[in-house]
């Protein structure tokens, strides 16, 4: 029977997470489960014999376990989309909303692992690329949303979506958040979005505080690409990527989005519904 292979993937801003992490080691190893980690935590941790390079984790660990908040949870699905390790997330954050587990589950956690009592769900992601004067400048994926927004300036920022070589909409405002399920309890919903169940397959338009009385958000098929070309009368105009990546656009950029061919693969192992966790998490229907 193979070896089961965990790697530990530790936001080493959070001390808590190198403790916290340190004290599972042993208790992976007692059960029987091989564990690596990225160099500098092997160092901190004095378990040299257990690193490996972080990019290399795909090639080493069955599972990742994920110490840290939701940022880091993103942060770890686009570095490894490509390979489809399931990711368990360890909360040490703030709101926690993609973790399942705080670090007081963890024994709970491993026996459910290794007795087979979790599932996984995938999770739809976001491709975006962007082409300057007919020419791709970049390429990413994104598990939560591709933002666009004007920077400093108070002045609008215009958003012309294409659908299928047609315009569909044109939104005048601070910007425009394009976002999958997943995406839609965070910066999309923020800004007056739809809340959609994560295990259905959408594309999320959601303006940013749009010059409007009829703006409002739209739902697209996953099958769907759309192409958003944007426009101002400044060059201060931004893309993020989960919130955690920015770039530099120009005026008359396009950006074109569509579902990733990569998916995330969480694992869940409580019993409890997506409405469980927006209630949890957000303090609604405190009345249980």
């Amino acid at each position: 029977m193979k070896t089961l292979t965990i790697g530990l993937a530790i936001n080493r801003g959070k001390p808590k997470a190198l403790i916290v992490a340190r004290e599972l080691i042993p208790y992976l190893e007692k059960k029987g489960i091989r564990v690596v980690l990225e160099q500098r935590v092997a160092d901190y941790v004095d378990r040299k014999d257990l690193a490996v390079p972080y990019r290399d984790f795909y090639k080493h660990a069955d599972i990742l376990f994920v110490f840290g908040g939701d940022g880091t949870i993103l942060g770890i699905a686009r570095d490894f989309a490509p390979y489809a390790i399931p990711i368990l997330g360890i909360n040490l954050g703030y709101l926690g909303f993609l973790s399942e587990a705080e670090p007081e589950d963890l024994p709970d956690v491993v026996d459910a692992l290794l007795e087979g009592r979790y599932q996984t769900e995938d999770r739809m992601m976001l491709q975006a690329e962007l082409f300057r004067n007919g020419k791709l400048i970049e390429t990413w994926h994104a598990l939560n949303d591709i933002g666009i927004a004007k920077g400093s300036y108070s002045r609008m920022i215009t958003c012309k979506i294409f659908l299928q070589n047609k315009v569909l909409n044109t939104f005048y405002g601070d910007g425009l958040i394009v976002s999958t399920p997943t995406g839609s309890t965070a910066y999309s919903m923020s800004a007056g979005g739809p809340i959609v169940a994560p295990n259905m397959q959408a594309l999320l338009i959601t303006p940013v505080c749009p010059h409007s009385l009829t703006a409002r958000p739209i739902i697209l098929s996953p099958t769907e690409e759309i192409t958003i070309e944007v426009s101002a009368t400044h060059q201060e105009i931004g893309l993020s990527v989960d919130g955690q990546i920015g770039y530099q656009l120009e005026v008359f950029d396009q950006i074109r989005i569509r579902r990733s061919p990569y998916t995330t693969i969480l694992i869940k192992w409580k019993d409890r519904t997506f409405f469980d966790v927006i209630r949890d998490k957000f303090h609604q229907g405190l009345d249980k």
